[in-house]
This record gives C-alpha cells, structure tokens and sequence, in this order.
C-alpha cells in the first residue's frame, strides 16, 4: 500500500536489493515533488543505508516501511521494520579498509540527527534520520534599503617617476616604471 499527502509519503516493501532502488527512485521523485532538490542526495544516500541494514540484518522477514515526512522545516525519513534489535553504531578507523559495517556511520554523516527506538505500537523498530529544508542562513533578519547614490568614478591613479636610488630608504620603487636608463 503506497499513502502520498502533500507532506507525508509511506510505502511498504520487501528490503530485497532490486526493491531498494526503486525506493531510493520514489524518495527522490517525492523530493522534487516538494522542491527539496537540494536533499535528494543525502536522503536517497540514507535511506538506501536503512533499507540494506534491514536487508543484512532484520529478523524474522525483510518487510518494512519507509516513512517521508516533511514537517516545521525538517525532512524525515524513516525506516519501520519487526525486528526488535537496535542498530548499534560502528566505530571505524580512519583510513580503515572495511567494506561493510559503515552504513550509520553514513546516515550520521549525512543527517543532521538521526536515531532508533523500539516501535510503540508493537513489536519491531524504527531507525530514522532527519534533514532540515533551508540551510542556516547568514542573511541579515530584515530586508535591507540599498540607497541609490549616482555612481562616482574612482580617482585616478597618479605615478610619479623616480630615478633608482634617490627616493627614501625604505619605500619601495619600481625601477621599470618611468625610470630612465642613465
């Protein structure tokens, strides 16, 4: 069962590998949907992450819910799935050679907040990780008046020859501009 609303989006699945990235499509086409293209990356990167956990991981079966939710400013995406055991977030090494074992070492990565909890309603849980919408922004928090003063020309520079040798100990002079051999 596939649910869209304007702000919230859930579709259940199988976490089989060919699923994941019809996933990974739906998310992203959800996204621009919302005009959030600037998150499609990062949210398309953890949620395939969450998706492959339950696919490695989840006991006793691979079905679970993708969960989008777009609310006050923040992205949402979380991954339902029955197995009650939490994820448990891997220290690597930097320079480390593992190929596996990373994913919420990424989903951290990407996300500004992420996390698992026990599902209230039943048994199993829910591993989510948040975005927000807009980027902090450095604009100033009022419009600001630009004034419309006629534009002056700069002064013109003004280059005065000096013979080598004869200007003040401690300025410098180029001794190619306006010097004469002598």
């Amino acid at each position: 069962m596939n649910s869209h609303s304007r702000r919230h989006c859930v579709v259940e699945l199988q976490a089989l590998p060919s699923r994941i990235g019809q996933i990974r499509r739906i998310v992203s086409a959800q996204l621009r949907h919302w005009q959030l293209d600037p998150l499609i990356d990062r949210a398309a990167l953890g949620v395939t992450e969450l998706l492959s956990n339950v696919h490695r991981h989840a006991q006793p079966d691979k079905t679970c819910t993708v969960e989008i939710e777009l609310r006050l400013g923040r992205l949402t995406v979380s991954v339902f799935d029955s197995d009650p055991r939490l994820p448990v977030l891997r220290e690597t090494q930097p320079g480390s050679l593992e190929t596996c074992g990373r994913g919420l070492a990424l989903v951290a990565a990407v996300s500004e907040a992420w996390g698992a909890r026990h599902q209230a309603d039943g048994p199993g849980k829910v591993v989510w990780f948040s975005l927000r919408t807009h980027p902090a922004s450095s604009a100033p928090p009022h419009p600001v008046s630009i004034g419309s003063k006629p534009v002056r020309e700069p002064a013109r520079a003004v280059l005065v020859a000096v013979e080598p040798g004869t200007a003040a100990a401690g300025l410098p002079v180029a001794a190619t501009i306006g010097a004469r051999p002598g």
